[in-house]
């Protein structure tokens, strides 16, 4: 070997100085954001929880027979986001098509004709005097009532005789 110059060593201090400092901009530049790093792992029952302190989304990391395979957790506040805004786009949908108008078809807004069967007949004021006439049920209502009791009573009789039946056949 032969000895060292001063311009050999002032080259190879300067060599060493760029490596040093480009080495710094390399460690800089791909250094991670905090103490841990990039992930933060805590551990779990089924393997290692992983949070990307980056952008936010956590994985559950578990040991197979290949290696170690993560995978992302499901996020609800994405999905609370994605349903909160369809909600939205459907409000405005909605108070834009009740503004177009009514488009609701079926309803009519004049009233029905007095032919009508089932149309209850307007209160009647008498004169001279403020009271309010109550119109009598028809003959067909009146009708229905009295079957309806016919079956009730026939009902209770029958149930009366099962029950005589029964005691009497048991004492």
């Amino acid at each position: 070997m032969r000895p060292a110059t001063s311009s050999t060593t002032s080259w190879l201090a300067a060599a060493a100085a760029v490596m040093v400092v480009s080495g710094g901009l390399v460690a800089a530049q791909s250094a991670p954001d905090g103490e841990n790093g990039r992930y933060s792992m805590t551990p779990i029952p089924e393997g290692v929880l992983r949070l990307d302190t980056r952008t936010g989304t956590v994985s559950t990391c578990t040991r197979n027979g290949n290696g170690w395979a993560c995978y992302a957790v499901p996020d609800e506040r994405t999905a609370l986001d994605a349903e909160i805004g369809r909600l939205q786009a459907e409000v405005e949908r909605l108070k834009a098509q009740l503004a177009a108008g009514p488009t609701v078809s079926g309803k009519i807004d004049e009233a029905l004709p007095k032919s009508d069967p089932l149309r209850k007949p307007d209160p009647k004021v008498a004169e001279g005097e403020r009271k309010i006439e109550i119109p009598l049920p028809s003959e067909q209502d009146v009708d229905r009532v009295m079957s309806f009791l016919e079956k009730a009573w026939r009902r209770l009789i029958d149930m009366a005789n099962r029950v005589q039946k029964d005691v009497s056949g048991k004492i």
